[in-house]
């Protein structure tokens, strides 16, 4: 996909005509360091050889507007309602971010009232219009101390059009949409059916996956406690694994189709010898195998670590393992439903070596909830407030359809229908993944040509 300039254009909702709160403190760029100018924009790409290639002036390049406060904005804040949902699967930091939006607007901006939907959109629908709570500084104070979030969340689509009649009927002016892709997607069919009406409301995304998935985002909120925590559970396997005859410790950690978290977790902890992920396919049986290197490490040290995300190997499940292509069903937000890799790599193993004479000691964990379910760490606490702070930001100065995120180290607005667009993968030829290859010592793959010369040769 070929982005142009005119792609990354943010929707605004009209002229800025208000001094911001912010004004006094804005005054000029050389007094202030916060000032934003209406012209700041930073580039989508970073190389020289990636800029070369537009053979464009620098200020027609493909860029992304600058976030942060602006020195006049569209909304007078004294008349301004503004809601609040989160959306889909926990994550570390969800709190965080709704604590962020209701000091920004309430102590600030000093907006007149803050609403929160309970339980997803479903809150926004005509049979749970009544399941909204009024957020003030005073309830928000201590939330960032836990994991969760205070809102409730769900998946599901919800009718645009239903969902607008509820901002109304509230007079709702700024909605905050908190969520992953499926969140994303609603947030911008909420802003189609928006605009369509002709309504003066602005909707802005805060995206958020633990899986680090969406694109267009340096990194999603909440990655960095969720990999550093599942780092202690594959520490905490390897010990049981190495204490165990023949043990065989698998870590199953979540990655639907990206493998970020088993990725990085790995790379913290160091003690994996085998790392599974959705980007690259591999194969169980054969000379060069999985089960045959899983066998190679039980053989020469007498144990073997594997952590698993959970999208890896999803091909080499049958009916049994539920869901191969046809039979797979989805969720309620649409995604197709995975089968236990996990369930099968222990079932495959077990017998594998039992076969061979190394009966092991098979110790298995799926720590996902625990994970999910986590307060934020100091990083991800700091990353949540300046996202919420930006995300008010571009809503006050009446930017819509479009989520926040940061590129490049900085704070930007990303049109809502990018942040869908494609999905964030590890790619397999880039260094992360290499990274990876050089700690565990693993093949680039299993069971094919390549895999079976670094099997022979070894790759550290």
């Amino acid at each position: 996909m070929t982005l142009h300039l005119d792609n990354l254009r943010v929707r605004r909702l009209g002229e800025c005509r208000y001094d911001s709160p912010f004004s006094e403190m804005l005054s000029t760029k050389q007094t202030s360091p916060h000032y934003v100018a209406e012209g700041d924009r930073v580039l989508l790409e970073d190389t020289v050889s990636m800029l070369a290639e537009h053979s464009l002036p620098s200020g027609e390049a493909p860029s992304f507007e600058a976030a942060g406060p602006r020195r006049k904005i569209y909304f007078d804040p004294a008349q301004v309602t503004a809601g609040i949902v989160t959306c889909g699967g926990l994550c570390p930091g969800l709190n965080n971010v709704i604590r962020g939006l209701v000091k920004e607007l309430s102590v600030h901006y000093k907006v007149k009232r803050v609403l929160g939907f309970r339980n997803g959109l479903q809150g926004l629908t005509a049979e749970h219009r009544h399941d909204t709570i009024e957020l003030t500084p005073e309830r928000v104070r201590d939330i960032h101390s836990a994991g969760g979030t205070i809102l409730g969340s769900s998946r599901g689509g919800q009718d645009a059009d239903e969902m607008v009649d509820s901002l109304v009927l509230r007079g709702v002016d700024v909605m905050f949409v908190i969520g992953g892709d499926g969140g994303m997607r609603a947030a911008t069919l909420l802003s189609e059916a928006i605009r369509a009406r002709g309504l003066d409301i602005a909707v802005i995304g805060v995206p958020k996956t633990i899986d680090n998935d969406l694109p267009f985002t340096d990194q999603s909120f909440g990655f960095q406690s969720a990999f550093a925590r599942a780092t202690d559970f594959i520490s905490a396997v390897s010990v049981e694994a190495a204490a165990s005859p023949n043990g065989v410790g698998i870590v199953k950690l979540m990655g639907r189709h990206s493998g970020f978290i088993a990725s990085y977790a790995t790379l913290a902890a160091n003690s994996a010898d085998i790392v599974l992920i959705p980007e690259i396919p591999f194969a169980l049986g054969g000379a060069d195998g999985l089960l045959a290197h899983v066998e190679q490490h039980v053989r020469a040290k007498g144990f073997v670590v594997i952590v698993l995300a959970e999208g890896a190997g999803q091909d080499l499940l049958d009916e049994r393992g539920l869901p191969q292509q046809n039979g797979r069903g989805t969720d309620a937000s649409g995604n197709i439903k995975l089968g236990n890799i996990g369930e099968l790599l222990k079932e495959r193993i077990t017998a594998h070596l039992t076969a061979v004479g190394l009966a092991p000691t098979m110790r298995y964990i799926d720590p996902s909830y625990a994970v999910r379910s986590i307060a934020a760490n100091a990083y991800d606490s700091v990353y949540c407030l300046r996202l919420a702070h930006a995300a008010v930001h571009a809503a006050m100065a009446g930017r819509t359809e479009a989520a926040v995120a940061r590129w490049r180290r900085r704070f930007v607005h990303v049109p809502l229908p990018l942040m869908t667009s494609r999905r964030n993968q590890v790619d397999p030829d880039g260094d992360l993944w290499m990274s990876v290859l050089e700690t565990t010592c693993q093949p680039a793959e299993f069971g094919s040509a390549p895999a079976r010369e670094r099997v022979r040769t070894g790759f550290c």
